[in-house]
């Protein structure tokens, strides 16, 4: 009986002390990784119409020949490849010859300016005399006629005087437009005829694409109207500058000029442009780097309630710039995933870090 209560006393101060002991902590629980980070933009409503594509090239507004206005030898020209501002020399030709016949016409003007002085002198002299009866009238009007012709040869003087001076002063061939050498088309020491070609010169800074266009687009456009533009490693939107409105009998085109801004093709460059075949229309349009390619069509994410991504089947249509037209269940104002769309599921929620395009809305941030 003692063995027995010690045995039972000894358990009881075994289970309390067991009691008293703290459990070991529970280890955590692995924690989930953070929503993956997207960009989105906004669903908008565009006008759109059915395109063609055509060729085009690369030109510039101002691409010239610079012409020399007076003959004689070439003292110098610019170099292939030289920065021309406007108004700056392109080709100087040898000006001795042209400051002797500045000189000589000079001479003529005073000689002729001192030859009417006396005639004035004469006429006056005589018109005294007619007063007293002592010179006659026929005399009178030699002397007015000579003095008359004298005038009038005068002028002449002052005319040749003044084309004397501007053939000297456009001895420096200029060009009217800034711009680049491209070619010398006559080089120092050769003699020059007036109006023949010294240098090319191209302005690089106004560039422009010109392309045919059928005349069917011709009555989709107006000037101000911009057509996109794809050239080698980019593409751009341009503004229709000018619809030459004269057609070819035989291609059925017209000419479209469109400026290019901050392009940096090279002038020559060949190019395609999409002008509109069609009446444009309103369409739901979203960002071309929304449109995700799947094995069963295209597709776009939206950033529904609760910032979770939601898979909407499209059909794409018609295309402008940056943006195409989609026929599904997006509505304008819906958000759209343009970045970070690829690894994405369906009922994934997401952290939006920045948004961009029309009509986005403003940032989320993390509380």
């Amino acid at each position: 009986m003692r063995l027995t209560l010690a045995a039972l006393a000894s358990a009881a101060g075994l289970s309390a002390l067991f009691l008293a002991v703290p459990s070991a902590p529970a280890q955590d629980a692995p924690s989930e990784p953070p929503p993956p980070v997207v960009v989105v933009a906004a669903v908008t409503t565009e006008r759109m119409a059915e395109t063609v594509t055509v060729p085009g090239s690369v030109v510039s507004r101002n691409d010239s020949k610079i012409a020399a206005e007076v003959a004689g030898r070439v003292e110098w020209v610019a170099e292939v490849g030289a920065v021309i501002e406007a108004g700056g020399p392109v080709a100087r030709i040898d000006s001795a010859l042209l400051k002797l016949q500045a000189r000589s016409a000079e001479a003529s003007l005073k000689r002729l300016e001192a030859q009417l002085v006396f005639l004035n002198a004469e006429v006056a002299r005589l018109e005294e005399l007619i007063g007293k009866g002592s010179a006659t009238r026929q005399r009178l009007d030699e002397a007015r006629s000579q003095r008359d012709m004298a005038r009038q040869e005068l002028a002449e003087a002052q005319v040749q005087l003044e084309r004397a001076n501007y053939d000297l002063e456009h001895s420096e061939v200029k060009s009217p437009f800034p711009g680049r050498v491209v070619k010398r088309l006559i080089e120092p020491g050769e003699y020059i005829e007036r109006g023949a070609a010294t240098a090319r010169v191209v302005d690089t800074t106004a560039l422009e694409v010109s392309a045919q266009i059928p005349i069917a687009s011709v009555a989709q456009l107006k000037e101000g109207d911009k057509v996109t533009i794809e050239g080698p490693g980019a593409t751009a939107a341009a503004v229709v500058r000018a619809l030459v409105p004269v057609g070819d009998e035989v291609s059925r085109s017209a000419e479209m000029r469109a400026t290019l801004d901050g392009a940096q093709w090279l002038i020559g460059t060949a190019v395609k442009v999409a002008t509109p075949n069609a009446p444009a229309a309103e369409v739901v349009a979203v960002p071309r780097d929304a449109v995700l390619l799947k094995t069963d069509g295209s597709a776009v994410f939206r950033i529904g309630e609760g910032e979770i991504a939601e898979l909407v089947p499209v059909q794409v249509g018609l295309s402008a710039g940056d943006r195409v037209a989609v026929i599904g269940g997006l509505h304008p104002g819906d958000r759209v995933v343009v970045r970070g769309g690829e690894t994405l599921q369906a009922g994934q929620k997401v952290q939006v870090q920045a948004e961009n395009g029309p009509n986005a809305s403003m940032p989320s941030r993390p509380g």
